[in-house]
């Protein structure tokens, strides 16, 4: 006989599970609050579906914040795998510049959902649109909207974080764990913007400048990419990639400070030979044409910097290779990319069931694991629930 598999929540995670489960062995259910699946899954392919990240799977590991708990299931699914499997289905991709993975020209997010949808269809996956999961009954069965319990064999969370509410992402089911006994951590916002307390004059002028090609650094980090100025502080992949760091600082110390290297394909040497052998008299006029620097990044040097120290040689080339900005604050949850928090991952074994309750597993960015931009938290949706496919196939 078949066993019931209750999926709860609509998104990535629950997509790959229930594509991976045999529908020999199980009866699959996804019960979705929502009228329609992949509201999130959607809204983050706007402005360009980034499905995951083509670098080597051993660099990719390293980005998740804690990468061994996200280890195994990386490497047994991993982003080549997700090509593969997606091209199968009609969905051919494409590398960018950036090493990221996007859906070929033409294709659009809601072809990729309808694709995925489809292969769940032939699998036999039944889906429950309206289904809003307000925990337990006092036999333990899943209880939905006002009353409606079931019972499962198996019941899978994927609940997603705690950001971008109107795709249902909302994070409510917090408490009902919390109640439950199961260990969580409050949500906090990831990939985000964070505040930085500019000069009107500076923000007045340069806001929604893209700073390009620099590096920033936090404790023991540093990215490459490039950075927008805002009228709120700073966002872009660069600083998403930095987001930990930030936050461990914030929450040590009220404040975090972040090191700038405006132009990270020269050494401080290099640097300070072009500014002390240029003939330009002007500091700006010769930042400018000697080391192009943009008139954005002149402009963050004079308002960070002393006259005394944007005059001196040596310590200019200092601070363009390391300028210090405070960041005061990030952006609020529901305006975050993603989220941390959620389930403890010490509540969890390694096939990601809640240890204390038999048979229940929770999966996605429902779980306290950290992930920047880029397609990594894709990826680590779609490699727990095909990991957790396999676990539970081989079991059954």
């Amino acid at each position: 006989m078949k066993k019931s598999v209750s999926i709860i929540g609509g998104g990535p995670a629950a997509f790959l599970l229930a594509a991976f489960l045999d529908p020999q062995k199980f009866n699959v259910s996804i019960f979705e609050k929502n009228k329609t699946l992949g509201r999130k899954f959607l809204v983050a392919g706007k402005g360009g579906f980034n499905l995951t990240h083509s670098e080597p799977i051993a660099q990719l590991i390293e980005r998740y914040t804690p990468s061994d708990f996200i280890q195994e299931a990386l490497l047994d699914f991993d982003n080549d795998d997700f090509q593969k499997w997606i091209d199968l289905m009609g969905i051919p991709t494409y590398i960018g510049s950036s090493k990221r993975v996007y859906p070929e020209s033409g294709i659009k997010p809601i072809a990729v959902l309808n694709a995925i949808l489809d292969v769940l269809n032939k699998r036999g996956v039944a889906i429950q649109y309206q289904h809003s999961w307000k925990g337990w009954n006092a036999n333990h069965d899943l209880v939905f909207n006002d009353s409606t319990a079931i019972k499962a064999d198996h019941t899978i969370f994927a609940l997603g974080g705690g950001s971008w509410k109107i795709t249902g992402s909302d994070g409510t089911w917090l408490n009902l764990f919390h109640n439950k006994g199961v260990d969580v951590v409050p949500f906090k916002a990831s990939n985000c913007a964070y505040a930085v307390n500019w000069e009107s004059n500076f923000i007045d002028t340069f806001e929604g400048t893209a700073l390009k090609n620099i590096a920033i650094s936090c404790g023991d980090k540093s990215q490459k990419g490039e950075m927008v100025i805002t009228r709120f502080g700073l966002e872009g992949n660069a600083i998403y990639a930095i987001s930990p760091q930030i936050r461990e600082e914030l929450n040590n110390k009220q404040k975090a400070t972040v090191y700038l290297d405006l132009k990270p394909t020269l050494s401080y040497d290099d640097l300070l030979q072009k500014i002390k052998k240029s003939n330009i008299k002007k500091t700006s006029e010769k930042l400018q044409k000697e080391l192009k620097l943009t008139p954005a990044q002149v402009g963050l040097l004079k308002i960070f910097l002393s006259k005394e120290t944007y005059l001196n040689s040596e310590l200019l080339a200092q601070n363009i290779k390391k300028l210090p900005i405070e960041i005061s604050a990030s952006a609020l949850l529901d305006e975050a990319i993603s989220t941390t928090g959620g389930i403890k991952l010490n509540a969890l074994d390694d096939n990601f069931q809640l240890k204390m309750m038999e048979n229940h597993y929770c999966i996605g960015e429902m779980i306290d694991l950290d992930a920047p931009t880029g397609g990594y938290l894709l990826q680590s949706c779609f490699s727990m629930g095909v990991y957790l496919a396999r676990h539970l196939n081989s079991i059954s």
